[in-house]
């Protein structure tokens, strides 16, 4: 009870210099890189504020207010609200973060925090008006890489964000969404739901209290959190003015890996992320584009079922070795779809089912078979492999990942 008390009273120093409003974050970084602890810049003398480079009268003066009233709401919210509060001096507060350019002072946590340290965290960022080809191909690349033992990184917005942390989700692994305001406004109100899934199966950070408004300059500014927690950020579709280029250029400064989902060259949703890919992105088709980069390093945590020879990729810029591929063990049963009962397949996709019945084959052959538009038979397909139905293999070649329950025989 003492050593809680302890943490509570030293938390008010943080929530009371975190929560000065004509203070600038780097001001209160430099204040607290000269004087150790906020206990200390508290109750300093104004005249030692001086001492602090940068330091001017103004900024000084607002130290002198030393009011607990906005610590002691923000206390009361988190505890309302089920949220942990991080300082940067906290040893779960990640390493990787405090190497950013101004790094927040404070995390405000919901849900299962991360190591991030020792995670291969992806950021997966896209438009919030994102076509229904970055919002498939997206939530496939998502649920490929948790699968694979990343942790998916994005802010939560509508678009390609939801659909990031969707695919996330469906394949059972971590999440993690950077939120542009409070905990208790849920923004934007359609992800609700979603917001609460990731609350239990991954976390939601944000560096703004309880009570604060999502504001259109808070996004921008939260973007440095969703790529300086990551080791790369994948942009799924990114006009020429859009959040995600902020966000792809905050991972540049930072030194992150870019990997881009490559678009139509007509389509103006992909126009920014396609020229960022002839300048300094990897092109992405699958998951192992972007994780065989980091499973040297993490061997422990990603798990390929498959080796791949490595693309071409751009901008002068070399892919590391390969992993030698594992031996693997003998294959398991493979899943039983009953196509007589309630297999939950639409039109589309009972058909193209059907016609990989004879082996694999590639979706030319699927759309000659089917006589299903092209479109749709990408669109069924890219559902049919997140849900582990079909498996796709190189060349753009689809076979079944389930195996047929004999059809019912009719009464001699």
């Amino acid at each position: 009870m003492e050593e809680r008390e302890a943490d509570m009273a030293s938390l008010k120093y943080w929530l009371w210099l975190a929560s000065l409003p004509k203070l600038s974050l780097r001001a209160k970084l430099a204040l607290l890189e000269h004087f150790g602890e906020p206990d200390r810049i508290y109750y300093s003398e104004q005249g030692e504020y001086f001492l602090v480079e940068g330091m001017t009268r103004p900024m000084a003066a607002c130290l002198e207010d030393k009011s607990f009233q906005a610590a002691d709401r923000i206390l009361g919210d988190c505890d309302r609200l089920g949220l942990r509060i991080l300082t940067i001096r906290d040893s779960e507060y990640p390493e990787r973060l405090k190497t950013i350019d101004e790094p927040p002072l404070l995390l405000y946590v919901q849900g299962r925090m991360p190591r991030f340290d020792d995670e291969v965290a992806i950021a997966m960022v896209g438009t919030r008006k994102a076509s229904p080809y970055a919002i498939t191909q997206g939530e496939r690349l998502a649920f490929q890489m948790a699968g694979l033992g990343a942790v998916i990184v994005s802010g939560l917005a509508a678009g390609g964000d939801a659909a990031a942390h969707r695919g996330a989700l469906r394949a059972g692994g971590l999440t993690a969404a950077v939120i542009g305001g409070g905990h208790d406004i849920i923004y934007p109100r359609e992800n609700r739901r979603l917001y609460e899934d990731i609350a239990i199966q991954g976390a939601i950070l944000s560096e703004y209290p309880p009570g604060t408004a999502h504001m259109g300059s808070h996004f921008p500014v939260r973007n440095r959190i969703i790529s300086g927690l990551s080791l790369g950020v994948l942009v799924t579709q990114a006009p020429e003015r859009s959040g995600a280029l902020i966000t792809a250029n905050r991972a540049l400064d930072q030194g992150r890996d870019l990997f881009i989902l490559p678009g139509l060259v007509d389509d103006w949703h992909c126009a920014g992320s396609n020229r960022l890919m002839g300048e300094c992105g990897y092109p992405v088709q699958d998951a192992w584009d972007v994780l065989s980069h980091y499973a040297a390093k993490f061997p422990e945590k990603i798990h390929p079922l498959r080796a791949k020879e490595p693309r071409h990729f751009g901008a002068g810029r070399q892919p590391p070795a390969q992993p030698a591929e594992p031996v693997a063990p003998p294959a398991p049963a493979l899943p039983v779809l009953d196509l007589a009962g309630d297999h939950g397949l639409t039109d589309d996709q009972l058909h193209i089912v059907r016609a990989l019945q004879g082996g694999t084959r590639q979706v030319d052959e699927l759309i000659e078979l089917t006589q299903i538009p092209a479109r749709r038979v990408l669109s069924a397909l890219t559902v049919l492999e997140i849900d582990r139905v079909v498996t796709q293999e190189s060349g753009k070649h689809f076979s079944l990942a389930v195996t047929l329950a004999p059809s019912p025989q009719a009464a001699p």
